[in-house]
């Protein structure tokens, strides 16, 4: 089949490592860095200001569009290129807004951007402290442009290190958790990480698999994707 390129608003769950950011943010404000983004992927990952996955958590609950609007003029308006999606975490028992950010330019501009969040109406969580290495439950919302490879398989336009891979039905945390354990424990070909992912194709909700690998090809992803609905069985 011939290559379709789509945009969709992908949903991500997964389970992050954080430790709260005390240093070029919001005097009071929480921030979150996350220590182990691919906790599946054990290749030594790059540690500059443009591989950091940060947090910034938000004061309420915004609008997945306010969230959008802002970003997007904030991009127009500095001429600033990131990448930011709406999340939502749940550590212990608080639940808690948060924006994610990542591919920044500078770990200096990360207390720009929450300036510039600030005058775009977005206002972040203050006075708030978490202390230590926490565990998350992260639920992250964002626009992506897919690529779809062949059906049911898909490819990250902007950033060719992330794939999906559609299954055949939702799986709860825990069963997503006990089948993916049970995929690596089969598995022989270079490594990956993957979270539980969905998105809307042609009116419908497909539920995939987000693969995060610096091996990308059709033949991987089927394979991979072929081990999944087997343990799923």
């Amino acid at each position: 089949m011939g290559n379709k390129k789509m945009e969709v608003f992908v949903n991500l769950t997964k389970k992050d490592m954080v430790v709260s950011v005390e240093e070029k943010i919001l005097p009071d404000s929480l921030v979150f860095e996350s220590l182990n983004p691919f906790p599946g992927y054990y290749h030594e990952l790059p540690t500059d200001a443009g591989s950091m996955y940060i947090y910034l958590i938000l004061d309420k609950q915004y609008p997945l569009e306010e969230v959008l609007r802002a970003t997007q003029a904030i991009e127009k308006l500095y001429n600033w290129n990131f990448d930011a999606g709406k999340a939502y975490m749940t550590i212990g028992s608080t639940f808690l807004n948060a924006i994610r950010v990542r591919h920044l330019p500078s770990i200096d501009l990360l207390v720009k951007i929450q300036e510039a969040y600030e005058k775009q109406g977005i206002h972040f969580l203050m006075k708030k402290k978490l202390q230590g290495r926490l565990e998350a439950n992260v639920k992250i919302v964002k626009f992506l442009e897919l690529e779809q490879l062949d059906e049911g398989i898909f490819l990250n336009v902007q950033d060719p290190t992330f794939a999906y891979i559609e299954i055949p039905k939702y799986l709860k945390d825990d069963e997503f958790v006990k089948v993916s354990m049970d995929v690596k424990y089969n598995w022989t070909g270079h490594e990956f990480d993957a979270a539980s992912a969905s998105f809307y194709i042609n009116g419908f909700l497909m539920e995939a698999v987000r693969i995060f690998s610096d091996k990308m090809d059709l033949d991987y992803l089927r394979d991979i994707q072929k081990l999944y609905v087997e343990k799923m069985d």
